[in-house]
């Protein structure tokens, strides 16, 4: 049989006949078993049941099994019921540590405590949950495996892209699947099953057009993760011809939508709750001043109302109401976009305990059968309480016991009980820490940082419920003895989280807010990134790295095209205010500016040599030039001695001009040059000709433009420039391709000659045939910001392209309008649509279309009257 273990009645039935064993199973002939033997079989004088008895020499009885734990009824020998009242009464056979007349068994799942659908099963001690798809873990399935928010990913470390969140930690709401947009800020994107352009035709009052949202979350999840971020928000437009939203003689709106909390909103995006406006009529910018909508102008014309709802009570939309597209030449299209929520404003809730007295106290703590509780704590005590909650004899409590360890005890009615974690380090070296503890019926645990959880077992058949009745104390206790000095964050018990600053602004020794979060989570800002406080968290300052994104990791390739003669050039000296306003000789205020050692990394592909990749140069003429030299290798020149020549380096690879991109790593300590290609091994070199770059000047990619006194082959390789790719330039802290690409007036840069955003990607086939032509990139993407060009960069070529090109984007334009309107006299247009659901995607083209035209027409219209 299976499942024999399970609590449940099964039958079993032994017979023997001469030579021949059955056993037969819950009536199941199938899975009988059956054998046969040599000699012939005697049931001798006793039968025993349930085990053989523990005293006495009992030859017959003798196995290796320990005895039967559980229940049996209707016992037959022979055909004939025993008699159990009899056994009872010693008139029939013998018995010890029997209970007759009843079964005893406790079915240990009933009540079932395995949470969040965890599936029990049991032994004759205990029961165990399997939590296997749950979206949890622990002893009964109670504790999330997944994050609440996005914002807890980002501080992990993640990146954008698809997380499980469960916005109520251990609640009973489960884990869905949301877009985490990890930039500066941090946004939560969740979709619904209709983001289309949808176009609306026919309806009225008696007939309305009523379209229903459907989320990839319930309400109720969806309820949780707006309540827990700072601010939630969700476009909706609504274009119209003929179709009014509000304007009606009797006040009643035409169109409405409706949120989560079941109520018609009359108010459109940009506007705010009960007012029965658009953004336009809120802004007194609608094309009719005489209604508070675009579309109430009721024109035989195109427009719109777009905006974003943002009251974060009333979202998502989950339903949207039209009734004002059956008049003649009447209809309108709506477009609703996902739920964006950016930030979680329980991650950085906080409090600062400035004393052992002061404390917040919150309401009592309610986890009888389940209770976790998680938060981040920072200090320099040896010692303090966290938090603790009394009953008559129950208690929680959870305390750094000392700088290196963490005590959680509590009592259920068992007697007190502890799990402690060591750690190798200082808890106390006011670095942020975070403390997850855990009781349920089975277990208790305690998790410290990334340290190994500890586990407490709950004794079998003890008091199971925690019973607590006094006020809840955090960063002290009811004695105010042993508090906490320091600062708490996100603290959150049974997933819900305590608003520390709240309290802390009406509490005497308690502030609200704690500062310094850069000493914990500066190491997520990579790549020269800076760490930045924030009252809230912490971002990410990438001005000098050659990476951006919310931790400097993003855009590995920040690259540009070189065309003939580009130069790049970054002035050191533009950081010092008395290089602007003296006129001092250099030593006395470079002096500071003498490098012992340099950090060089950049990425370039090319197929013209000689080139020049990076040049940096200084007052006293000393500089360091990396050159291609004529047959493609890489040569590195150092002259760090006015008086001595360059060393000259030269890594003899295969041509590194062959339009393959090519990584290099160049550093340098004292004497010693350290040299990368392409992740292969390093190469060491030793400079001859001094270890002080002093006074250093400017930092120059491409074409050397300024009077320098260099050695022929830089010269040379200057003279030629760099036609080809630049990525990921780093220079130290510098990042002079990023400082010129997204240039700022405090960023001491000069562009000249064509200089473009790129990728590096490959180059095209005309200038993979001959170096000896100017070579371009296929994925070249054109000068940036033509409508600003770069400082001291050629205007009047870019004034001659830039106007160019508007006289041709004009004519096209006018050539475009008046198609699209003889096309829709002609009436295809109308033709197509009505082939109905067959032409779907054709509609929704043409829609977009004919909207975009009215738009382009109206913004020529505007440009043309300018």
């Amino acid at each position: 049989g299976s499942g024999l273990n399970n609590g449940q009645w099964h039958l079993v039935s032994f017979s023997t006949k001469r030579s021949r064993i059955s056993v037969i199973v819950d009536n199941d002939v199938t899975s009988s078993a059956h054998s046969s033997i040599p000699l012939q079989i005697h049931s001798g004088g006793a039968l025993y049941f349930g085990g053989c008895p523990n005293t006495g020499n009992i030859s017959e009885c003798n196995t290796s099994l320990s005895g039967f734990q559980g229940c049996m009824r209707l016992i037959y020998i022979g055909n004939k019921a025993v008699d159990m009242i009899s056994v009872q009464q010693n008139l029939l056979g013998h018995f010890s540590n029997l209970q007759i007349g009843l079964c005893g068994i406790m079915d240990r799942c009933l009540p079932n405590y395995c949470e969040h659908g965890g599936e029990c099963s049991q032994t004759w001690n205990s029961f165990y949950c399997n939590c296997a798809n749950t979206g949890y873990k622990g002893g009964t399935c109670h504790y999330p495996i997944y994050e609440q928010s996005c914002e807890a990913y980002k501080h992990r470390g993640n990146t954008s892209g698809l997380y499980n969140i469960d916005s109520d930690g251990s609640g009973p709401l489960g884990p869905f699947l949301v877009y985490c947009n990890m930039t500066d800020t941090t946004w939560t994107i969740i979709q619904h099953n209709n983001t289309n352009l949808t176009r609306v035709k026919s309806a009225n009052r008696e007939n309305p057009h009523t379209v229903f949202f459907k989320y990839s979350a319930s309400l109720d999840q969806l309820q949780a993760t707006i309540n827990r971020a700072e601010h939630c928000e969700q476009e909706v437009a609504y274009h119209c011809k003929k179709s009014r939203l509000l304007d009606r003689p009797d006040g009643m709106p035409l169109s409405w939508w409706i949120g989560r909390t079941n109520e018609t909103q009359t108010y459109w995006g940009g506007s705010l709750p009960a007012v029965q406006k658009c953004a336009c009529g809120l802004e007194g910018s609608c094309i009719d001043s005489q209604h508070y909508c675009n579309c109430d102008a009721d024109r035989d014309e195109w427009t719109n109302d777009t905006g974003f709802l943002s009251y974060k009570e009333h979202l998502p939309v989950t339903e949207i109401v039209i009734t004002d597209t059956d008049r003649p030449s009447s209809e309108a299209a709506y477009k609703l976009g996902p739920l964006l929520c950016r930030g979680d404003r329980t991650f950085w809730n906080s409090a600062s305990f400035n004393t052992e007295m002061s404390y917040l106290h919150f309401p009592t703590f309610h986890g009888e059968l389940s209770a976790d509780v998680s938060f981040f704590f920072k200090t320099t005590a040896s010692s303090g309480v966290f938090l603790e909650n009394l009953g008559i004899q129950d208690f929680i409590r959870i305390e750094l016991y000392s700088a290196s360890e963490v005590i959680f005890s509590f009592d259920v009615g068992n007697g007190p009980s502890e799990v402690t974690v060591q750690s190798l380090t200082s808890l106390n070296d006011n670095q942020w820490h975070y403390v997850k503890a855990e009781r349920n019926v089975k277990e208790a645990s305690l998790q410290v940082d990334q340290l190994p959880q500890k586990s407490h077992v709950a004794p079998p058949d003890g008091h199971i419920r925690l019973q607590l009745n006094s006020q809840l104390f955090v960063g002290g206790t009811a004695s105010r003895q042993k508090g906490f000095v320091g600062c708490i964050r996100s603290l959150q018990l049974n997933g819900m989280a305590l608003d520390l600053e709240e309290r802390a602004k009406i509490t005497p020794g308690v502030e609200p807010g704690c500062p310094g979060h850069c000493s914990s989570y500066g190491n997520l800002c990579h790549n020269g990134g800076k760490c930045i406080e924030k009252y809230s968290g912490f971002s990410c300052d990438c001005t000098f790295s050659a990476y951006a994104g919310p931790f400097c990791k993003k855009g590995k390739h920040v690259s540009a095209y070189f065309g003939t003669g580009t130069s790049v050039t970054y002035n050191f000296q533009e950081y010092y205010t008395l290089a602007k306003n003296s006129s001092s000789h250099a030593s006395s205020f470079y002096a500071d500016m003498t490098l012992n050692r340099e950090e060089i990394s950049f990425a370039f592909r090319t197929t013209r040599t000689p080139s020049l990749l990076l040049y940096v140069s200084s007052f006293y003429k000393e500089y360091l030039s990396v050159i291609l030299t004529r047959n493609g290798d890489l040569q590195i020149r150092y002259k760090l001695d006015s008086h001595q020549d360059p060393d000259v380096f030269n890594i003899n690879m295969k041509s590194m001009a062959d339009g393959q991109l090519q990584h290099i790593k160049i550093n340098r300590e004292d004497e010693m040059v350290f040299v990368e290609v392409n992740q292969n091994e390093r190469m060491k070199f030793i400079l001859s000709s001094g270890t002080e770059f002093n006074a250093i000047k400017s930092l120059t990619l491409g074409k050397i433009l300024e009077n320098s006194d260099v050695d022929e082959q830089t010269m040379k390789a200057s003279s030629q420039g760099f036609i080809g790719c630049l990525s990921s330039v780093q220079f130290n802290h510098i990042a002079p391709l990023k400082a010129a690409l997204h240039r700022s007036s405090s960023v001491p840069v000069t562009v000249k000659g064509h200089f473009a955003e790129s990728n590096c990607g490959t180059l095209t086939g005309a200038d993979s045939i001959s170096s000896e032509t100017t070579h371009s990139f296929a994925d070249h993407s054109g000068p940036i910001d033509e409508g600003e060009p770069l400082a001291n960069a050629n205007r009047s070529d870019s004034a001659v392209i830039g106007g160019v090109i508007a006289v041709v984007i004009f004519i096209l334009l006018c050539i475009t309008v008046i198609a699209i309107r003889i096309y829709i006299k002609k009436g295809i247009y109308s033709n197509n649509e009505a082939k109905g659901s067959e032409n779907e995607d054709s509609g929704e083209s043409a829609l977009r279309s004919e909207l975009s035209m009215q738009n382009t027409a109206n913004e020529n219209q505007k440009e043309y009257f300018f």
